[in-house]
Parts: C-alpha cells; structure tokens; sequence
C-alpha cells in the first residue's frame, strides 16, 4: 500500500472510498491518490483536533518546539523523498522544491526558537490616574483549532510557513492542501506520526469541492493563501460566524531599475525571480520599469540571459532551469495575457508560446518588451513564466506607475545609491520592497511581510505572525481596592466636582494657542 492510500485511510477515520488522483505535471502521469474528504469527515477531523488542543497547549513551549526540532531533523533525513514529491506534483525543478525545504527547515528552528519570546506575557504599569497603583497583563490565548487553506504553488513554505508558527502558539491545526497537490502534506503529516507527535495536533483535511469551506465552518481562525477571488469568498463566509482570517492574495509586484543600477545583477535578478518556479510565485517579479537611458542595455543583458534557459521534465539536480505550469487554466492565463500584449503593440523577445511536452504543461519562458498600462500584463496576476520590460522617463514615473495597481504585495528596486534606494521603497504602495534584490526579504523571519490593497490581510513572520494566532487577553489587578470606589452609585455632587477639578488640573495645562 502507497504512502497516499495510507493516508487516506487515516486522514477519513477509515471512511475514505473517495480519492483524488495526482499526476506529475511535468509528464502527465499517475503519481499517487489523496483522500477526497467529505463535509461530515473534516468536521470529524476538526473534532478530534479540537479534543487534542488542550494537552498541546499544556506541554508549553518547549514542549512543543521538541515536536518541530524533530520535524526538521525528519525532513531533512527524508529529504530526498520530499524533494521528489514535491517535484512531481508541481513539476517544478528540483532546485525549486530545494528552497522550499530550506525555508520550512529554517522556519521550524526560527518559530522553536522565538515563539516564546513572542507570546510570553507583558506587565504594564496604566498611564491612567484612575488605575493608580494597578498592574496590567497581556497575555496571548490560543484560538483554538486553526484551519489553514494553502495552495498548489508551494505546497510545503506555504503550507508549513503558516501551520508551525500556529502549532507553537498552542493551537491544533487542520491543513487543507490544495487538491492539485496534496502529495507533499500528507507525506508530512506521517512525518509527525513517524516522530511521535501526539496524535491529532495535525491533521490534513484533503478534498476537493467544498472540503475548504468545510475547513472555514469547523475551525476558530483561518489563514487562506490563494487567488484574491477565492480570498474574498472566504473572508464573507468567515463573517457569517465572525471567525477570524488573514489572507495572502494575489500580486503583480513591480521592479524598478534605475539608470545608476548594476545592470548586470538587475538583469539577472529580473529574469530568476520572474522565472523562478515557472513565474509561479506570489511575491515574484511580474512587471519591470527601466529608466530610458539604461533600457536598450538592460533588455539586451535579459534576453541573452534568457536564450541560454532550459525547460522541459526535471530530471534531479541541475538537469532543468524552468519547470511546468502546474495548472492547465493557469497557462491559458499565461497565454492570454501575452496575446493581448502583442496585439496592442508589445514586442516577444524570447519565447511567447506553449511549449507542451511529455503529456505535461509548459509555456516558454517569455520575455517582452515595449508593454504599457494598457495591456493585462502590466495590471493582472499573470502567474507564469513572463517578464514584460516597460521604458520609463525617471525614477517618479516608474514609482506612479507600480503604484497603479489593485495589488500591493511585494516590490524591488535597483539602483548603486542604497540611500536612494530606500527612500525610493519608502513610496512604492506594497507590503513589502528589496533594495537590490528580489524576494529575499521573505526569508527574513524576524520582520512581518504581508499584502496591502486586494493582496491580502495581515501578514506572516515576525511577532505578528504568531500573534495572530492568538487573541489578546487583557487582565487587571488592582492594588489598592476600598470598599467604596469614587466612581460606585450613588453619584455625589462632591465626587463629581473633584474629578472634573483633577481633569482640569491633569489635562487643561499647557501652552495657550495664539489667536
């Protein structure tokens, strides 16, 4: 029996007929089956996540960074088996599937390490004279059972980059992977059986249709990573039952190069981080604006770069360069938005068309050049492997125009004057910007990173990514406690005064305005 009929087994409490086939979408063929939960299942998962809550929660912090410790000493001894995976699934390359471990690895350490800093309690003394003497503390509960929805694009950073940091807050988690590609969180979650976690801390509510709805109704806070039209779905049905959410959405985040930059990092910073992952990433460069001095040079140095690219089925280590798309509709996107783009005047450089082979999904890797506002390339979410190059007069025209955009998920900016650099990020409406770099930043776990505008709602990493897992608990202890309080019934008009004399005396000093 398959490791995925295992699961399926397991994750339907031995009610699981129902099944998802997987393919590798690099070639097209049969890799595995996922279980296809029904609403009854994953309430039944939900339940039992939900019984094994407390205990979790009981063992602390350190108690629970032992479980991740031990998830990443597993993951890296079954790496091989994991890279393959996830591979597979996605038709990615293996260097591809390599960063996604790297990150969750390094996640695991990261959240071990620091999720106690970040929720243990906090004293204050209250700025307010009514609370003389009072101690104030903050302390962060766990929600409860948190249910997070990922996608098929990283099935193991985005996954796993939510899911550790809500176990090490204490709560139980239910994960629904996307049914395109479960294969990698189902492997997983033996994993955790495999390093003997207790038992239903983590489970995997895998499923196609409404499994995600079903997810969003049993669970205490949802964070949902996918499309901005699925996102906004979710968040109306969490406000029927007022569950909290955060949302990572979609994105077109834009690349400024100015004419001062290193044309040669530029250059290839542009093509990797729009390539990388087939151009299948959140956070990866789908529009670039070159001041007009430098453009000639900077769209010369990226189509030689991309000539010399390889793509077809990933073969291990180093064999390929770009992978597949991992979704059929997807690539019709992809290729729509480069057709619309030609018709209304941009110029393919590089590749511009489907590349199908294997029996699996590919599309060139495609640079254009002379695009504009006016075509979908420049204001929708591509997602594929395409790196449109806009002319632009000056540094001011580049930023109006990454401005001018629905989404506002992460940017770049390159330039030899670092100082101008920054304050060049500081004006670029996104929730996140790189100085001479592209994407690295999601890498730096101390510091939030998240969407503005219909890119999402609040953010991963730093405190705020593990403080969202939490609701605030605000106690008061009071110091000094008579039997009568000035502020108890009944109202006396001695009382009264007083406390309108000391609001006067505490409030009404200070310079007087000129007239």
């Amino acid at each position: 029996m398959s490791t995925v009929e295992q699961d399926t087994q397991a994750s339907s409490n031995g009610a699981g007929a129902k099944t998802i086939p997987v393919t590798n979408k690099a070639t097209g063929e049969l890799i595995g089956h996922g279980p296809d939960l029904d609403r009854e299942q994953i309430a039944e998962l939900a339940a039992r996540a939900r019984r094994a809550q407390p205990a979790w929660d009981a063992i602390g912090f350190d108690g629970r960074a032992e479980v991740m410790f031990a998830l990443r000493r597993w993951l890296v001894a079954n790496s091989d088996r994991l890279l393959q995976t996830i591979a597979d699934e996605n038709g990615k390359v293996w260097e591809d599937a390599q960063l996604e471990l790297f990150y969750t690895a390094d996640a695991l350490s990261f959240w071990g390490k620091r999720a106690k800093k970040y929720l243990k309690d906090q004293t204050f003394r209250p700025h307010s004279p009514f609370l003389f003497g009072a101690k104030a503390i903050l302390r962060y509960r766990p929600y409860g059972v948190v249910g997070v929805i990922g996608p098929w694009n990283y099935p193991l950073i985005n996954n796993f980059g939510d899911a550790i940091p809500a176990l090490m807050a204490g709560n139980t988690v239910l994960l629904k992977p996307s049914s395109i590609t479960p294969l990698t969180s189902l492997l997983v979650a033996e994993g955790m059986r495999e390093i003997g976690a207790p038992e239903d801390v983590f489970l995997v509510a895998s499923g196609a249709g409404g499994a995600g709805s079903a997810v969003v109704d049993f669970t205490d806070m949802v964070h949902f990573t996918g499309s901005t039209e699925t996102g906004k779905k979710i968040m109306a049905q969490a406000a029927e039952t007022v569950t909290p959410v955060t949302l990572e959405l979609g994105s077109s985040d834009p690349m400024l190069v100015c004419a001062d930059a290193d044309l040669d990092r530029a250059a290839g910073a542009a093509l990797f981080y729009s390539m990388q992952n087939g151009g299948q990433t959140c956070i990866s460069v789908e529009r670039v604006y070159v001041e007009e001095p430098v453009y000639e040079e900077f769209v010369s140095k990226v189509t030689d770069r991309a000539r010399t690219l390889r793509q077809g089925v990933p073969a291990g280590a180093g064999s390929m360069d770009v992978g597949a798309v991992t979704m059929a509709d997807q690539a019709d996107i992809v290729e729509r938005h480069v057709r619309d783009a030609v018709e209304k005047g941009a110029k393919v450089v590089v590749g511009g068309s489907r590349n199908d082979h294997s029996g699996g999904i590919f599309f060139q890797p495609t640079v254009l050049r002379d695009v504009d506002h006016t075509m979908e390339i420049m204001k929708e979410e591509t997602f594929g492997p395409t790196l449109p190059i806009m002319r632009v007069r000056d540094v001011d025209e580049a930023i109006r125009l990454a401005n001018d955009s629905e989404f506002g998920l992460d940017s770049s900016v390159f330039t030899r004057d670092r100082a101008k650099g920054e304050a060049i990020a500081r004006r670029i409406d996104a929730g996140a910007t790189v100085v001479n770099d592209c994407m690295t930043n999601y890498f730096a776990t101390e510091v939030p990173i998240g969407g503005i505008k219909e890119s999402g709602i609040g953010a991963r990493h730093g405190a705020t990514g593990i403080q969202k897992y939490c609701h605030p608990h605000n106690i008061l202890v009071t110091r000094f406690a008579p039997k009568k309080s000035p502020l108890f019934f009944p109202h006396e008009k001695r009382t009264t005064k007083a406390i309108g004399f000391f609001i006067k005396l505490l409030y009404g000093r200070g310079k007087r305005r000129k007239a």
